[in-house]
């Protein structure tokens, strides 16, 4: 069985056919899919889908590219969703300097609030970092976070990167990315991370991994990355499989 611990099925590419997808991901052997909010609106959304659908749970939270959006009550919204059975995480938040779709400054100030919400309500974080993995770090340390942990989701750095990232009590998430033909650098980090310590992903449906990249991604292709995991690591897609699906219940909480 397999999770997939990133997916934004919510979104209006799935609209037309939702529910093929999700009966994809059953007969591909998905146990659980793990829909991420990036906004008020998708965060209500993922837990809609997560209330019902058992295989599917809901991470609540405003992605970086949203954060000049956020206002007192959307933290107050967050902390309410936060106590719902199906709601396993706060995110995804972080830091995006690429886009810099709101100012750098605003999403310091909105990383920090989730991570405060994290502890709050006794929750692990789901971390998307770009262009900016010093300052995700040195934020993640300030405010404490290894108190919850988390994911840093498709995962973006070096080794000094992942190295802090487990110090503080971190998985590290990776997908499409990985099946990628310039992704050497991220092979060379992931042939350095325990197993215990890795989760997969897609980020449907951005990054469609090989050998279906140029489509709409969609969880049932996670096994793509299991399969490029399989090849570079000393261990075999089952055995990635199992440990990767234990290790997203116990981070996730998910019995």
């Amino acid at each position: 069985m397999l999770v997939d611990t990133h997916a934004h099925i919510d979104f209006s590419r799935f609209d037309e056919d939702r529910e093929e997808v999700i009966n994809r991901a059953k007969e591909n052997s998905l146990e659980y899919i793990i829909n991420v909010g990036a906004d008020e609106e998708s965060s209500q959304r993922s837990l809609e889908l997560a209330q019902k659908h058992d295989m599917i749970y809901a991470v609540v939270g405003i992605h970086p590219h949203e954060a000049k959006n956020v206002t007192e009550s959307t933290y107050k919204q967050l902390k309410n969703w936060a106590k719902e059975d199906k709601v396993v995480a706060i995110g995804e938040t972080g830091l995006d300097y690429h886009y810099d779709n709101s100012p750098r400054e605003v999403q310091r100030q909105v990383f920090r609030r989730h991570i405060q919400l994290a502890k709050e309500v006794d929750l692990p974080l789901v971390i998307h970092s770009r262009e900016a993995e010093d300052q995700t770090m040195e934020i993640l340390k300030e405010e404490e976070a290894e108190a919850v942990g988390g994911i840093i989701h498709c995962f973006p750095g070096d080794q000094k990167m992942a190295n802090q990232a487990l110090e503080l009590n971190f998985y590290i998430a990776v997908g499409g990315i990985l099946t990628f033909n310039n992704s050497y650098q991220l092979q060379r980090v992931v042939k350095q991370i325990p197993l215990d310590k890795l989760l997969i992903e897609t980020d449907a449906p951005y990054l469609t991994p090989e050998p279906n990249r140029g489509k709409r991604n969609e969880p049932s292709y996670v096994k793509h990355v299991v399969d490029k995991l399989a090849q570079i690591l000393p261990y075999s897609a089952e055995e990635i499989a199992a440990t990767t699906t234990e290790n997203a219940k116990e981070i996730f909480n998910i019995a």
